[in-house]
């Protein structure tokens, strides 16, 4: 797995290889067909599990603010096990790192039987059974992943979804051609990006030590950080068997603050956004019930560090 992690940087650049130097974003991307299916698309269902369906969530924030279309967003798993208002124009986004997910492509199949004929995949595999029952596809080049947890496909994943988003845009003439241009630029300095964090892991040893014998930790998050949460939450079950929950941020005082305390470390994620001051009240409140921060936060994000509250930039 931490191979795996280490190997984001170059599975990006391999997934975005395909931009080159060029100045726009084109349609063909996602496939032949793509700016005929996309073109009049009124709505996004995205469907997908576990990793993957967090992946989606972020996205849903992406496609209604940038693209300026709805996004809903389902667990393959119950998606097909309830009544549904299916809508010809909606375009189907599944995701899978390995395409062969079998609840996903059950959903899919259901999506297709109620009419939904306008299908993409974002998936790791080219060769696997999702990518084979889908119109249009997006092959991320994250390579082999053995990891438990999935780790570069999902930032991969993001990445593709980031591209779908921007196309979408541009197809709604929501994308100016300097907008464009700064995208762009943007998507080639990620794998940069992503290796300077990487740089980091010394301090996140330190930071795992402390953890290592707890039972319980919060992760919080807001906007479209709140799945990254969700991801953090997952990620720190499924491989080190401590429980782990994320929340909205501003969810935080409607239950789970009676449980924290010092025996349960609070993880923030926390950018220098829209939202950077109403994160900190919710931090605020951790603090004032002796719980013990640990905080993910951007260079300008002026939180400062004092006892009981860690920061990394």
């Amino acid at each position: 797995m931490q191979k795996e992690i280490f190997e984001q940087p170059v599975a990006l650049a391999n997934t975005l290889e395909m931009l080159g130097t060029a100045h726009s974003i084109q349609p063909g991307l996602f496939g032949a067909a793509s700016e005929e299916v996309l073109r009049d698309v009124k709505q996004v269902l995205i469907i997908a599990c576990g990793t993957s369906y967090h992946a989606g969530l972020v996205a849903r924030y992406w496609l209604e603010s940038i693209a300026g279309i709805p996004c809903s967003v389902e667990v393959a798993s119950e998606y097909r096990y309830r009544d549904s208002v299916p809508d010809p124009q909606t375009l189907v986004v599944t995701i899978s790192q390995s395409g062969e997910t079998a609840d996903t492509l059950a959903a899919l199949q259901h999506a297709k039987s109620l009419g939904m004929a306008r299908t993409l995949c974002i998936c790791n595999v080219p060769e696997s059974s999702l990518v084979r029952e889908n119109t249009l596809r997006f092959i991320t080049r994250a390579g082999p992943e053995i990891g438990v947890a999935s780790t570069k496909a999902f930032t991969t994943q993001l990445a593709a979804l980031y591209l779908l988003t921007l196309v979408l845009a541009k197809l709604r003439s929501r994308l100016s051609e300097q907008a464009e241009v700064a995208e762009l630029h943007a998507l080639r300095h990620l794998p940069v990006a992503v290796s300077k964090i990487l740089e980091l892991e010394p301090e996140i040893r330190d930071w795992s030590e402390r953890f290592s014998m707890k039972q319980h930790a919060l992760f919080l998050g807001r906007g479209r950080h709140y799945p990254i949460a969700m991801e953090g939450a997952l990620k720190l079950k499924e491989i080190s068997y401590i429980h782990a929950e994320a929340y909205p941020a501003g969810e935080l005082k409607h239950g789970p603050l009676a449980l924290v305390d010092r025996d349960m470390p609070v993880i923030a994620v926390a950018p220098n956004d829209a939202l950077i001051e109403k994160l900190k009240s919710n931090l605020q409140e951790v603090r004032a019930r002796g719980g013990e921060l640990y905080v993910f936060a951007d260079a300008g994000s002026e939180i400062p560090e004092s006892e009981g509250v860690h920061i990394l930039h």
